[in-house]
């Protein structure tokens, strides 16, 4: 289920899975990437992907409302100019792709930037902002995201139930 209202380029570079909810006001820009979605995902209202180096969401992991992912950024240093508008022999673009593992999830209006793992089962909570790779079945929050706890992995044993449905 795709919302209607969402904006999409780059379909050519979209996969997507079975059972994959997007919701409304999603922009999704993949004309310089790819996008992967695998089975059991969920985009939350409002969020953007920017798939400039790549996005992979394995299976049953999701975005809540408002999540911005940037999986390539201009280089905000001083030491290039950094706008869209300017020649690419004057900017600097790092690039790496995202990608979010079984059973992870982001909470609403966090921000993930290139070349992160959102490890197998982590959750990371509201407000967050995501520069570094996270470990798995851990509970992240903060800015920068700092590891509060770590997470029940009964996940795996409901995922068990709902395939032999």
């Amino acid at each position: 289920m795709i919302a209607k209202n969402c904006t999409i380029i780059g379909l050519n570079n979209i996969s997507l899975g079975n059972n994959i909810r997007i919701d409304s006001n999603v922009v999704i820009a993949a004309s310089n990437g790819y996008l992967k979605l695998e089975n059991y995902i969920h985009i939350g209202a409002g969020c953007f992907l920017g798939c400039g180096g790549g996005i992979t969401f394995s299976n049953f992991s999701g975005l809540s409302q408002g999540v911005h992912i940037y999986s390539a950024s201009a280089d905000y240093s001083g030491k290039s100019l950094a706008s869209p508008t300017i020649p690419k022999k004057f900017r600097n673009i790092k690039s790496g792709p995202v990608f979010f593992k079984k059973h992870s999830i982001v909470g609403a209006n966090s921000v993930i930037l290139p070349g992160v793992t959102i490890g197998e089962g982590t959750a990371v909570g509201a407000l967050s902002f995501v520069c570094l790779s996270l470990d798995k079945w851990s509970v992240y929050f903060g800015v920068p995201v700092q590891k509060v706890n770590r997470r029940l992995d009964k996940l795996l044993i409901l995922e068990k139930k709902l395939k032999k449905k």
